[in-house]
């Protein structure tokens, strides 16, 4: 109760101070699994997305939004858990597999989940080429993709930012993607590649950004 409480006081309070221009929200489907994938630009995305989205959102946080000790790690925690944070511990190998885990779990139990296939924030304001874990969770749970561009949260906070500022926000919710079927003649790596571009083309039409052909340089801290 007290998680939808706050989540309808941050959404009505948000839309109050910032006055988002949310457009497309009706290509997100009523129920049933699906794949919000979008550009990053700012942390405050994971609080945007979720607040915009009508329907329960679930997305992958740092464990240590939920693991600080204190007053201040107990607020953390359930406005984290409020916005439908899975808290995980970030790093390769093992780590990015039970993320991908997670995420499948997620998506099996019929829920919406969002990811950032740049894997972490743009320093600059590009889009950055795609990684493939969510082409791994589309071809895996046969769930639609949904396209999603945030513009001008990195003016509200950007990176490095403590504390939000007040600034024009604007939200693209593309139509579904299904990668459901046409992929099983390529080898595994193939598709993954082959989907996570088709991806990263949507978004990129829907936010006008820039488009780098490297990865993300920065570590995934987010």
């Amino acid at each position: 109760m007290i998680y939808k409480a706050l989540r309808r006081i941050g959404s009505v309070t948000g839309r109050a101070l910032y006055r988002p221009d949310v457009r497309g929200l009706e290509n997100i489907p009523g129920d049933g699994p699906v794949i919000l994938a979008s550009n990053h630009l700012s942390f405050c995305d994971s609080v945007v997305i979720p607040l915009a989205v009508p329907r329960t959102v679930r997305f992958l946080a740092k464990a240590e939004y939920f693991d600080a000790p204190g007053a201040k790690g107990r607020a953390s925690r359930t406005v984290f858990t409020a916005l439908g944070a899975v808290p995980v511990r970030r790093g390769g190998g093992r780590e990015a597999v039970d993320a991908l885990d997670l995420g499948l779990s997620v998506l099996k139990d019929g829920g919406a989940f969002a990811i950032y296939p740049e894997g972490t924030r743009s320093p600059d304001g590009r889009l950055y080429r795609g990684r493939t874990g969510v082409a791994h969770l589309a071809l895996t749970s046969g769930a639609p993709v949904v396209p999603v561009a945030v513009r001008g949260t990195d003016r509200v906070q950007p990176i490095d930012a403590k504390l939000p500022r007040i600034a024009p926000i604007a939200l693209r919710f593309g139509e579904p993607l299904d990668f459901s079927f046409g992929y099983g003649h390529m080898k595994t790596g193939r598709a993954r590649r082959v989907v996570t571009d088709e991806v990263m083309d949507a978004i990129a039409a829907l936010s006008g950004q820039e488009r780098a052909r490297e990865y993300n340089p920065r570590s995934a801290d987010d």
